[in-house]
């Protein structure tokens, strides 16, 4: 063990083995928060910059974690806290907890990122029957004195001892009642005198022990109860939310108490730079005379405006705006700070990166631009795709009443208001007489899809954030609450039941918040979102605060285009979707996905052809199909051209293209009963009893669709050629890319590949016209990424199929997996996150990485994409930023989250290279 006196600071530095567990404030800075947490790097970096922040010193993360590993603390812990003690001890005159001057400290949480209420805190450590006359001594105030003894025993036996909280309000209240007051300053030191026995004879009861008079003793089992709160339930749970990871540990923060509770000359608030709401500068915050901090925060009594401190002390008013002004300028952002005035005095007890609205972080990063604190690269990384999805989507007006009926998983963001309607037919037909409805199943399935188009907003009472409806309200950027389990749903006698009994008919109104998953009653009044309006081209300059939230957007988005490298495509089917995607500033488009084009009004003739039984009756079907399926491509090039367009073919399994196998078998079986012709029927059950598969999804499907019913890939292929030659000979420019679904083995892209290349020769040669459709396949089964190498053989492009790819990986099937046992898993920490929202980089991501690699090694100028769900969600995008791909394709309404993302992760590897 080594001691290093530094008598310029006062501090004394110990190590054992080279670790060091205790530094004074003077040590740190705020760079040193995965050391000292955020709460103790920035009273450090405070420290250093000369502003007043009482002494004290920070225990390490290091050393919680050596506590949360082993179940004790490290051996050298108590020898350095103890010198750290005694240096602070002779800084400020005093001692811990002596008799006649007593020496006060607080103990406070401190984690690298902000869990605010999550972790414990105790103030007034050192208080005991001999002290407590010490401090009223010391300040000349024996109500004061008392005060904080209360407060300490409150504290400490709740936080440490695991007394029940309520025991200690009720016996304030009733000291209140007493005295006949409604507010704790009125009561007088005698009154505090009398509840701190009382206080003790609780803790004594509940606890089973006297409340600890050794001053030491109380500041060890703080520590200790600091250590474990991050384990507690409440830090455990807020982890999981905002996805922090569970290793990190906490700070401990030992700091000299200051009094904001000695008189109407003291007090405590909280402090913004700016608004936390709006962005806007100005004097924000909350003053309490007269208080501790924790007064403000349990909302014990009313505080006043920050502003009115000015008229209440205007020396520490003025003192506290030069600081203000000296901390955003030093952090160059929003902070948020936590103040004390003692007697006159202002001491600076926190300072941190503020939580802040999302239309407040799009105008904070552009104002600090303006001011020249950041450059764009760094205004870029004040702000995420996030963010920027709940500035998108409508919402609910947070001021009318409602009634809330239920709660599912937000499914799909936004709010939507409309009649419920209980099938895919009324929801179309209501649609079309001008009513706003909403489609409310217990799932959804492809025959629900014109119905789900024609709907504001889809309410299911099963399936999870992946289920089909889920899935598909993303992509068309509709609103969707999925599985609100507690709403019973009968279809056929058209009514939903919610808790309480209350039925809603079909045609009554409800609104579904897609961003909270909550269901109401009636119609909750919405409120547009200006930034769609400008996406789409149609702002409409409204409110002033509107039209600058909007500048913003429109400056950072420009930012980000200015750095991304990777290219954002749409997933998008038809050309409305298209030309919705390009307006919200798609560069293509990455997955045309035929199949939702031959639903509907096609089925019949894709039902004919599963189930020809001669190949006149297969070529009759594809024959009738070849125009439509021409026609669509006709349309989807122009909406995108001059810019690429995948289509991939046909891929979806079998069963979603024929009849219910039990519907179909009651039709066959009450024919029967009849005595009715019915030999259509039976001839299509036994067709369909013939095809059944026990797991469509890995059965006949994809690619091996196309080489089993021959004729249906060239149909596409032709249709596709034909569109683009038509397009072309009329001086447009389309830029087709066909795509192969579910490829397992280079031979079955090989064979693809040497049919279609021989359609577009034929349509070449009977049109006259050059095409250059680059042909590629997606990657999506296990077997592929392992022999991407093979693959690229045959291919000019790989699209990553992330949805599939994570199923099979992970031997999950996403449509019932989130409802069975995702939340457990989710509970217990094995996901920090679902696979279907965020990729899975160790599993799912290493074959990516390892497929494009294997891919570009045998092909240098292959292209590299990724169009499962995956391409829009923020955390993800910077995954295939990193892994090298060209482009992410998504759902047009989450282009401008993943351009946004893009532009992120640009930034921050050309920052990180830059360091």
């Amino acid at each position: 063990m080594s001691e290093n006196k530094d008598p310029h600071v006062g501090h004394v530095t110990q190590s054992v083995e080279g670790v060091k567990f205790v530094y004074d404030f003077t040590e740190g800075n705020k760079d040193l928060k995965d050391l000292l947490g955020g709460k103790g790097a920035n009273l450090a970096e405070m420290t250093n910059l000369g502003l007043p922040v009482p002494p004290g010193f920070t225990i390490t993360t290091e050393a919680c974690q050596v506590y949360l590993d082993s179940g004790e603390e490290p051996a050298a812990l108590r020898d350095e806290v103890s010198a750290h003690l005694v240096a602070l001890e002779e800084r400020m005159g005093k001692k811990l907890g002596q008799a006649d001057n007593p020496l006060l400290v607080s103990v406070r949480s401190g984690a690298k990122f902000s869990m605010p209420g999550m972790m414990d805190t105790v103030l007034n450590i050192g208080l005991s029957d001999k002290s407590v006359k010490g401090l009223a001594d010391q300040a000349g105030d024996d109500r004061f004195a008392w005060d904080s003894y209360r407060r300490l025993i409150q504290m400490f036996g709740k936080t440490v001892l695991g007394v029940d909280g309520d025991l200690f309000e009720e016996a304030l209240e009733a000291a209140k009642a007493a005295k006949k007051v409604t507010v704790d300053t009125d009561l007088e030191a005698a009154d505090l005198k009398k509840l701190v026995t009382k206080y003790k004879k609780i803790v004594k009861a509940e606890a089973g022990r006297d409340f600890p008079q050794d001053p030491r003793e109380q500041m060890d089992l703080a520590i200790k109860a600091v250590f474990d709160s991050w384990n507690g339930d409440r830090a455990k749970l807020y982890r999981r939310q905002e996805r922090i990871p569970g290793d990190l540990g906490t700070a401990v923060n030992v700091c000299s108490m200051v009094f904001g509770n000695l008189g109407p000359d003291s007090g405590t608030g909280v402090a913004f730079t700016r608004d936390p709401a709006s962005g806007h500068q100005g004097v924000y915050g909350d003053y309490l005379q007269n208080a501790q901090g924790e007064d403000v925060v349990a909302g014990i009594r009313n505080t006043v405006p920050l502003a009115e401190l000015e008229s209440i002390d205007k020396k520490s008013y003025d003192q506290l705006m030069r600081i203000m002004e000296t901390l955003e300028n030093h952090y160059k952002d929003l902070c948020d700070i936590e103040f004390t005035i003692e007697r006159g005095q202002l001491w600076m007890l926190q300072t941190r990166v503020g939580k802040r609205t999302a239309g407040a972080a799009f105008r904070i990063a552009t104002q600090l631009v303006d001011q020249g604190l950041i450059d764009e690269a760094e205004a870029l990384q004040r702000v995420t795709g996030a963010q920027l999805a709940q500035l998108m989507f409508p919402r609910f007006d947070e001021d009318a009443k409602v009634e809330k009926v239920g709660r599912g998983i937000a499914a799909s963001p936004g709010a939507a208001v409309g009649k419920a309607v209980f099938d895919s037919y009324t929801a179309v037909k209501w649609s079309r007489s001008g009513e706003k409805v909403i489609l409310v199943r217990r799932e959804t399935n492809p025959d629900d899809l014109d119905g789900m188009i024609a709907a504001e907003g889809i309410l299911t009472s099963r399936g999870g954030k992946t289920s089909h409806a889920a899935v598909v309200a993303r992509g068309m950027g509709k609103t969707c609450v999925c599985g609100a389990e507690e709403l019973e749903v009968d279809t056929k006698r058209r009514r939903m039941t919610v808790p309480g009994g209350h039925v809603v008919e079909e045609g009554d109104l409800i609104s579904i918040d897609g961003s909270t998953g909550k269901v109401y009653l009636g119609e909750v009044p919405v409120v547009p979102s200006p930034v769609v309006e400008y996406f789409e081209g149609r702002m409409h300059a409204g409110a002033h605060d509107a039209d600058e939230l909007v500048e913003a957007v429109h400056r950072i988005m420009a930012f980000a285009d200015r750095k991304r490298r990777l290219r954002v495509r749409a997933n998008a089917d038809n050309a409305e979707d298209a030309l919705r995607a390009r307006r919200f500033g798609a560069q293509g488009i990455g997955l045309c996905r035929t199949e939702h084009m031959f639903l509907g009004d096609r089925r019949e003739l894709v039902e004919r052809l599963i189930l020809a039984d001669t190949e006149a009756e297969r070529e009759e079907s594809l024959k009738e199909l070849l125009p439509l399926q021409k026609q669509d491509f006709v349309e989807l090039f122009s909406a995108m051209d001059g810019l690429p367009v995948t289509i991939r073919l046909l891929d979806p399994p079998l069963h979603e293209f024929l009849p219910d196998i039990t519907e179909l078998s009651v039709r066959v079986a009450l024919a029967e009963s009849r005595q009715e012709p019915h030999e259509n029927e039976l001839r299509l059950l036994q067709a369909v009893h013939r095809l059944h598969e026990q797991n469509p999804m890995l059965g006949l499907r994809g690619v091996r669709l196309g080489l089993v019913i021959p004729g249906l890939f060239t149909m596409q292929v032709r249709a596709i050629a034909e569109a683009a030659a038509e397009r072309k000979n009329a001086k447009g420019d389309p830029r087709a890319e066909i795509m192969i679904p579910l490829v397992g083995t280079v031979q079955e892209l090989e064979i693809v590949r040497e049919e279609a290349d021989q359609v577009v020769a034929e349509v070449e040669a009977a049109t006259g016209t050059e095409l250059k459709l680059a042909i590629g396949t997606m990657i999506e089964l296990p077997r592929a990424a392992l022999t991407a190498g093979q693959i690229a053989e045959a291919a000019e492009f790989f699209s990553f199929g992330t949805n599939d790819l994570t199923q099979t990986v992970w031997g999950f099937s996403r449509d019932d997996v989130e409802a069975s046992f995702f939340t457990a898993y989710l509970e217990r920490g094995i996901f920090g996150v679902s696979p279907f929202e965020t990729i899975d980089k160790d599993g799912v991501g290493s074959l990516v990485k390892l497929a494009a690699d294997a891919g570009r090694a045998t092909r240098p100028d292959l292209k590299l994409g990724v169009c499962g769900e995956h391409g829009g969600d923020p955390e993800s995008v910077h995954f295939f930023h990193e892994v090298g791909l060209d482009y992410v394709s998504c759902s047009p309404f989450r282009i401008p989250v993943a351009r946004l993302e893009a532009g992120r992760a640009a930034s921050q590897s050309a920052g990180s290279d830059h360091r």
